[in-house]
């Protein structure tokens, strides 16, 4: 076999304790430091080194860490069943429907977006303790009811399975644990659709209300992998749903009580990893901004700005401002005359008490202008 003849040439081997006593390296073996780090393979190049991973190596695997440092002809990888293949192959699951998320290194957060009832999740987590923390993060959430099914030692001679409920925990916490499924109950997940309600945010006020947002996100057409300008993002609402879309964006804020309120929204919805929080004021915020595929600018637009953002868009960038106020309406209303684009008027109200009835209560106009470079 290809891999058992690289791993005995192997003049030093990396890999996880149990990896190491499984494949019987001995004095060639070398243990992964914690926090993981590839920095001892790279101090070995030009030796033959060899690296044992769970399974495939490019499914939250070392792979990709590791090959991000190397040239293409310095390297071969021999994948085999990944840790997510040997446990959907003991509980029965159906991969292509299942969320596989790794944990090992990430917050607990990052299974916001995925967890709802009906679903089926695959969390890659370091050990027993940390599987023991999970459990009462989820009863923390609202998710003390979710089946949870640890495997442990997965495809080796020690391989457990242990099944219980989040609330009940994980019992046996020794050894290596190296996968937990998931089957959430107790509440509702995060819904799909855009604008979701404005409680789900910490805000000091400044927010773009769930409507409004609703219709800001349609005209800014979110697309996987593509990546967001939220200008004055305020508390980072458009931020978050953009990313939940499956994006990646850019808040800009100059108030820093602020800023701090799009931090602590960006990690309730597990998506720290996809804002990235600039505070700062246009144009300087701009100076070190990869380019984007879409902008936001939820008010206090003016011609000065307007430019300065236009001139660093490429063409085909969608861009969507709004205005509250007549000046930037009337800016917004010229830029249609100049640019083009929809230019649109919303007028919302909502229903408020009026002594022992109900009646209107007429919100703001909002001018919504949207166009494409």
């Amino acid at each position: 076999m290809a891999s058992r003849k690289a791993l005995d040439a192997a003049e030093i081997v990396f890999g996880g304790p149990r990896h190491l006593a499984l494949a019987a390296v001995g004095a060639r073996g070398r243990s992964w430091p914690v926090p993981f780090d590839v920095t001892p393979v790279m101090a070995e190049r030009g030796r033959a080194v060899a690296v044992l991973a769970s399974g495939d190596p490019f499914w939250f695997g070392a792979g990709g860490s590791i090959v991000g440092h190397l040239p293409a002809g310095e390297w071969t990888a021999y994948p085999a069943p990944s840790t997510f293949s040997h446990a959907a192959a003991r509980l029965g699951w159906r991969l292509e429907e299942t969320h596989c998320c790794g944990l090992h290194a990430a917050p607990f957060e990052r299974l916001v977006p995925v967890l709802s009832r009906g679903a089926k999740v695959l969390c890659l987590v370091r050990d027993g303790d940390a599987a023991a923390a999970l459990c009462s993060w989820l009863t923390a959430q609202g998710w003390g009811k979710t089946a949870i099914i640890a495997l442990s030692s997965l495809g080796g001679p020690n391989e457990a399975l242990e099944r219980a409920t989040a609330s009940q925990g994980v019992r046996d916490t020794t050894g290596a644990l190296f996968i937990v499924g998931l089957e959430p109950e107790g509440r509702q997940g995060i819904p799909r659709s855009s604008g979701l309600p404005d409680g789900a945010f910490i805000h000091d006020g400044q927010i773009t209300k769930q409507p409004v947002r609703a219709l800001a996100l349609s005209a800014l057409e979110p697309r996987p992998g593509e990546r967001l300008w939220d200008v004055g993002a305020g508390s980072g609402t458009i931020s978050v749903e953009w990313a939940l879309a499956g994006g990646v964006a850019t808040a800009i804020e100059q108030h820093a009580a602020r800023a701090a309120n799009i931090r602590a929204n960006a990690k309730a919805f597990g998506l720290a990893h996809k804002i990235t929080i600039v505070e700062g004021i246009v144009p300087e915020a701009l100076a070190i901004l990869d380019v984007p595929d879409a902008v936001f600018v939820g008010g206090g637009l003016t011609a000065r700005s307007f430019e300065t953002i236009w001139s660093r868009l490429p063409a085909g960038t969608r861009f969507v401002a709004h205005a509250v106020s007549l000046e930037t309406q009337g800016l917004l209303t010229d830029l249609h005359g100049r640019y083009a684009g929809d230019l649109h008027r919303f007028d919302i109200s909502h229903a408020q008490p009026l002594g022992r009835m109900r009646s209107w209560q007429a919100a703001r106009p909002i001018v919504q202008w949207s166009a494409r470079k």
